[in-house]
């Protein structure tokens, strides 16, 4: 399912930072500009993914193809980012601050010269690295690479923040109490 909906929900906060509440299936998700070195990043919460546990990180983001990271951890989330920088692009998952799986796609960050067959070998060994991180979406990079395209309703994220389709303007991610 590409479209969202917004939610309006209360959030962990750790010593002033936001934490991921996987028993409620509420993730941090971060969009990460990878094109002019801006310094840009989105943040955001996801529900949908059901990971209990590590973090997954995707190059291939439509339409802009910035660095998509979400996660439980904030640690593995940074290892997956790093894990996606020094593979120049492709899909990566973390747990524990250890990579269990990658598919590299280092042309643009979105494409590899490696034979179909080993591409279609990578992908389905990040699926299944994701199932074991508790994700329970059959695609789940497909998924994460919807997330931060800002045209299809209802809230998405980009490196520029979140962004109401419907209003087509950015929001605020908090409520003020």
């Amino acid at each position: 399912q590409i479209l969202t909906r917004e939610r309006i929900e209360s959030v962990k906060v750790v010593n002033g930072f936001l934490e991921s509440d996987p028993e409620r299936d509420l993730l941090k998700v971060m969009v990460i500009e990878r094109h002019y070195a801006s310094g840009r990043i989105g943040k955001g919460m996801v529900k949908g993914f059901g990971l209990k546990k590590g973090a997954i990180a995707s190059s291939v983001a439509h339409d802009s193809h910035n660095l998509v990271v979400l996660g439980v951890d904030s640690g593995d989330m940074m290892t997956a980012a790093v894990e996606i920088v020094k593979m120049q692009g492709g899909l990566c998952v973390v747990e524990e601050g250890r990579v269990t799986a990658t598919c590299p796609l280092p042309i643009a960050g979105l494409m590899s010269d490696k034979p179909a067959s080993v591409v279609a070998s990578s992908v389905q060994k990040v699926g299944h690295a994701a199932s074991v991180l508790g994700c329970d979406i059959e695609h789940p990079f497909l998924a994460l690479s919807f997330l931060s395209l800002p045209v299809i309703p209802e809230l998405k994220l980009t490196d520029k923040g979140l962004f109401n389709v419907t209003s087509f303007d950015f929001c605020d991610l908090f409520l003020d109490a």
